[in-house]
C-alpha cells in the first residue's frame, strides 16, 4: 500500500537532512548528509554554493521513498546566508553566510534610512552584504531560494521568512521603499511570498535524479529556526517552545506581531501567525562554569523540586543581559551560595526557569499573545527536575514537541502548500 509523503529539506550549518512526512504527521523516513567542504576564508564567512547541492544530492541518493508517493517539498535555510547569481540562477560568485560580517559603511547606509524595528540592521546584515555584492549581478538571492529555484527553475522567488533579515516588511507583505535609499536596487531581490505557497513544480530532469514524481509540488519554504519551531508542534497562538541550551531561547506563535529591537526581537510571519522569540543569556554554559555533566547528575537527584530554595538568582556566566532585561551592565546574581552543592545547582535552575517566565511575560507586555502552553528542546529538556521548576514558574502545562528536526517543521509547509496541513 502506498503512502502519501511531503519532503522536508533542512540545510543546515554542517550538512541536509530530507524527511518525509505523511498525512498524520508521522515521520516516514529521512536521510542525511554532510557538508564536504568548510568555509572559505578570506577573513569572511564565505561558501561556495556547490558544497550545498552536492550534500543534497547525497542526502537524496540515501532517502529510502519505498512505499511512499511524494507530493510535495520544501526547503528550509540558513537565516541570512544570500549569493550573487546570474538570472538563471547560476552562481556569479561565493555565497556570504549568514555569520558573514558586512563593512561598517555598508552597516551605516541602512542606519541612516531604515526604519528602528526592521530586521535588517546590524553587522551581519543580510542587506549590507548585498550591497557589497557587484552591482551587475542581476539577482540576489537566499540559500533557500537558490535551491527551490535549482529544484523548480524559478530563481525568482523568496518566502517571507528568509527574506525579513534582508529588510522585507511582513506587516506591509512588500519590500519597503526605504531599501532604495541605501543604494540597493530592489529589483535584484527576489518577489515574496508567504512560506508555505506553491511556487511551481520539479522539473523533469530532477524528478528522474531524485526518482521523484513528475508532477511534486514545490513549495516556498522557511529559515532553519522556523522550521525547527514549526516541527514541534506548535499551531495555536500562545503555544511556546523553550530551547534550552548553552544559552536560553524562546519562541512564542502569537495572533499579533512584535517588532522591539532593543531587544532584538522582531516577528516571522507564518500564514496569519506570527512568530516571535527572543534570546538571553542565561542557559546552560552558567551551569557548565560550576559542574560538569556527572556533577549535574548526581546533584540532580538529590533535589526537591517541591521545597524552593529562595535564592532568587540570576544566573549569568558575565555581566550584560539581552533579553528580557536589555542591559550590557547587567551583574548576575549568584550569591549567597549555600553550603550544600545541590541546594545551590537547585538555586541556578530555578533562577533560569524564573528568567524563561520573564522572557515570555515581557513578551505578551509587547503585544504577542500570552503563552498557553509550552514545549521544551534542547538538553536540558530531558531534566525532569528542572521541568517541574520551570512549570511552576510559567503556570501553563507542558506539551512533548512532535520532533526536533527541523526537516519536520519545513515538511509541514510543504503539505500546507498542497492544501493540507500536517
Amino acid at each position: 500500500m502506498t503512502q502519501d509523503a511531503a519532503l522536508g529539506i533542512d540545510i543546515g550549518t554542517s550538512g541536509v537532512r530530507i524527511a518525509a512526512r505523511g498525512r498524520d504527521g508521522a515521520l516516514l523516513a529521512m536521510s542525511q548528509a554532510a557538508m564536504a567542504a568548510p568555509l572559505v576564508d578570506f577573513g569572511r564567512a564565505l561558501q561556495d554554493p556547490a558544497i550545498w547541492w552536492d550534500a543534497l544530492v547525497q542526502a537524496f541518493a540515501g532517502l529510502k521513498l519505498d512505499g511512499l508517493r511524494v507530493l510535495s517539498l520544501a526547503i528550509d535555510g540558513t537565516s541570512g546566508t544570500i549569493l550573487p547569481c546570474d538570472a538563471d540562477g547560476a552562481p556569479l560568485g561565493l555565497a556570504s553566510m549568514y555569520n558573514d560580517v558586512a563593512e561598517a559603511a555598508a552597516v551605516k547606509a541602512i542606519q541612516q534610512v531604515a526604519p528602528a524595528e526592521t530586521a535588517a540592521l546590524g553587522s551581519t546584515s543580510p542587506l549590507a552584504r548585498a550591497l557589497m555584492m557587484d552591482a551587475k549581478a542581476p539577482r540576489v538571492l537566499h540559500q533557500a531560494d537558490w535551491l527551490v529555484g535549482k529544484l523548480c527553475g524559478r530563481f525568482d522567488v523568496s518566502d517571507e521568512n528568509n527574506a525579513l533579515k534582508s529588510g522585507y516588511d511582513p506587516v506591509q507583505r512588500a519590500w519597503p521603499a526605504w531599501i532604495a535609499g541605501t543604494g540597493f536596487d530592489l529589483s535584484r531581490f527576489p518577489k515574496v511570498v508567504p512560506a508555505g505557497a506553491r511556487v511551481g513544480t520539479i522539473l523533469p530532469a530532477m524528478a528522474q535524479q531524485f526518482g521523484l514524481p513528475a508532477d511534486v509540488a514545490v513549495v516556498a519554504g522557511t529559515t532553519d529556526g522556523c522550521a525547527a519551531f514549526l516541527a514541534s508542534g506548535a499551531r495555536d497562538a500562545g503555544d511556546g517552545v523553550s530551547s534550552l541550551g548553552t544559552t536560553l531561547t524562546i519562541k512564542l506563535l502569537s495572533a499579533t506581531p512584535v517588532f522591539a529591537p532593543q531587544f532584538g526581537i522582531y516577528s516571522h510571519r507564518i500564514g496569519d501567525q506570527w512568530l516571535a522569540g527572543g534570546a538571553s543569556n542565561t542557559g546552560g554554559g552558567v551551569l557548565a562554569s560550576f559542574f560538569n555533566r556527572e556533577e549535574i547528575a548526581r546533584l540532580t537527584a538529590l533535589m526537591d523540586p517541591a521545597v524552593p530554595t529562595g535564592l532568587d538568582y540570576y544566573p549569568l556566566s558575565r555581566p550584560g543581559e539581552r533579553f528580557p532585561i536589555n542591559d550590557p551592565a547587567f551583574e548576575p546574581r549568584l550569591t549567597p551560595r549555600p553550603p550544600q552543592d545541590h541546594l545551590f545547582l537547585q538555586g541556578l535552575l530555578e533562577g533560569i526557569a524564573a528568567v524563561e517566565a520573564l522572557a515570555y511575560r515581557k513578551l505578551a507586555e509587547l503585544g504577542a499573545s500570552p503563552l498557553v502552553s509550552i514545549r521544551s528542546v534542547g538538553g536540558g529538556a530531558a531534566n525532569e527536575k528542572w521541568t517541574a521548576m520551570r512549570l511552576r514558574a510559567l503556570g501553563v502545562p507542558a506539551k512533548e514537541p512532535e520532533s526536533e528536526h527541523a526537516a519536520m517543521g519545513t515538511a509541514r509547509l510543504a503539505w500546507r502548500g498542497i492544501g493540507h496541513d500536517a
